[in-house]
């Protein structure tokens, strides 16, 4: 009898070390789930691919899908309306989420963005009428300055507590214990932090001019990055969404507003990376296959009645005024034309440093895309006008809100107007800008602010009144 007690004893200990080793193996496995765990959509349509894919956002800068939710209804006095599509974000019939936004899970449902968000957009005929969703189109509706700074805002909020954001995701949620923990006590605080210290990128947004919708400046957040100066006048370059429709035949031209690039990939990545991606997050194979697509994807058909007639009078005035410069078969396109000869707001071309350029080139060290086909110009490229009708407002900056407008002396062209209104002006074609509608839903666009002038571009100003028709309504059928 007495040598089963020593047995017991050891028996007793093996127990008690199997349930510790399983109790650690629980924690690290929660631990794991929680932190480390990666859910990613699978999407066989390449356009969903491109509406709600990840690129890699999600890990640095995506929020808890459970907070995404209640932003609203926490901050709900700083919204513009009553929920973010007032920031200009686009909602589909029957989804639940905006173009342009993804849900990917790491360790729990984050939120982030992609490439959709600033190259998706829409269009009225009426403001009764069904709005026209097009991909690939400038985002001229979104109001991505004022959207940030709703999310430091509402960060440094007194409503924006644990307490408080528990009760409103409650609201609709019934948590298991362990999210009830995790959420209290990890993802909320870590959110409000992260959102919080994003702000030490964008401390120049007070410096900088006004966006207003459908502009952003690409390139002062990787100054800030690599500490160079982002606090002159000069130092900003806010421009507007460029279209992203038709890539293949753009394959080797001089790319972004002053064709500082001339890679498509390269090009791709480096949004990538703006859309608060990070070289180790970059999801290459989602950008590969919406590079892919992108190539392919037809310019948007003009979706209004267009006088055929005319169209047939406005070839030739296009043949000699535009084609030059902005067809796929001439020699100049996609090539600089310097600042002198074009006319335009110098600031965008300023912006971009050498020694931006410099640093540039010091992203995707040991990666097969390390950046190097960055260059510093001194102009503007001439752009193809492939859907032209659909990029308004007009020239790099958007200080020109229609194609009529543009074939006017600079003095002629509206000083003010209302950007970010999205019910179409097929007889000048671009947006309406002006009267009570536009000035009650958009954005007073100041061309005397810095970086906002509204000069150059002087060509067809000398055509007659029925010559610029023609002319506009060949445009529509680009």
């Amino acid at each position: 009898m007495e040598n089963l007690r020593p047995r017991r004893e050891n028996a007793g200990w093996w127990i008690l070390g199997i349930i510790v080793l399983l109790l650690v193996g629980l924690l690290l496995y929660t631990f794991w789930y929680y932190q480390f765990r990666e859910v990613s959509p699978e999407f066989n349509d390449p356009a969903e691919l491109f509406k709600y894919g990840s690129i890699g956002s999600e890990e640095a800068e995506g929020v808890p899908l459970l907070v995404w939710e209640v932003l609203p209804d926490i901050c709900a006095d700083k919204l513009p309306g009553d929920d973010l599509a007032s920031f200009g974000f686009i909602v589909e019939p029957g989804q639940s989420q905006a173009i342009g936004t993804t849900n990917r899970t790491i360790g729990i449902p984050r939120v982030g963005v992609n490439c959709a968000l600033c190259h998706t957009g829409s269009v009225q005929e009426s403001a009764d009428s069904e709005p026209i969703i097009i991909l690939g189109m400038p985002a001229q509706q979104l109001d991505l300055q004022s959207f940030t700074s709703f999310l430091w805002e509402c960060a440094e909020d007194e409503q924006f507590t644990v307490d408080n954001v528990m009760a409103a995701i409650q609201e609709n949620h019934e948590l298991s214990l362990i999210d009830s923990l995790v959420y209290r006590y990890v993802a909320i605080p870590r959110t409000k932090e992260d959102i919080i210290k994003l702000q030490e990128y964008f401390t120049w947004y007070e410096h900088a001019a006004e966006f207003g919708p459908g502009r952003v400046d690409t390139f002062s957040r990787h100054k800030v990055q690599f500490d160079l100066p982002v606090d002159a006048d000069s130092d900003y370059g806010i421009v507007d969404f460029p279209s992203i429709w038709n890539q293949a035949p753009r394959d080797g031209l001089h790319l972004h507003w002053d064709g500082n690039n001339d890679s498509l990939f390269e090009r791709n990545i480096s949004a990538a990376l703006t859309a608060g991606v990070t070289q180790e997050s970059v999801n290459i194979p989602n950008l590969e296959a919406v590079g892919a697509w992108l190539e392919l994807l037809p310019p948007p058909a003009y979706p209004f009645p267009i006088d055929a007639a005319l169209v047939a009078e406005g070839e030739p005035l296009y043949q000699a005024h535009c084609a030059s410069c902005h067809t796929f078969e001439s020699g100049n396109i996609g090539q600089v034309i310097p600042l002198a000869e074009i006319g335009t707001d110098p600031n965008r071309v300023q912006a971009f440093t050498p020694a931006l350029v410099e640093s540039l080139h010091t992203l995707g060290q040991g990666q097969p895309w390390q950046f190097s086909h960055f260059r510093t110009t001194d102009g503007y490229a001439n752009m193809p006008l492939d859907g032209i009708w659909a990029r308004a407002p007009y020239l790099h900056n958007g200080s020109v809100p229609t194609l009529r407008d543009l074939l006017e002396s600079p003095e002629n062209r509206p000083a003010v107007f209302y950007r970010g209104y999205n019910v179409f002006d097929s007889v000048n074609v671009g947006f309406i800008s002006s009267g009570p509608e536009a000035e009650a839903n958009g954005f007073a666009f100041d061309t005397t602010a810095e970086g906002n002038d509204n000069g150059g571009h002087l060509y067809g100003l000398d055509l007659t009144p029925a010559e610029k028709a023609a002319l506009i309504e060949y445009l529509k059928s680009q």
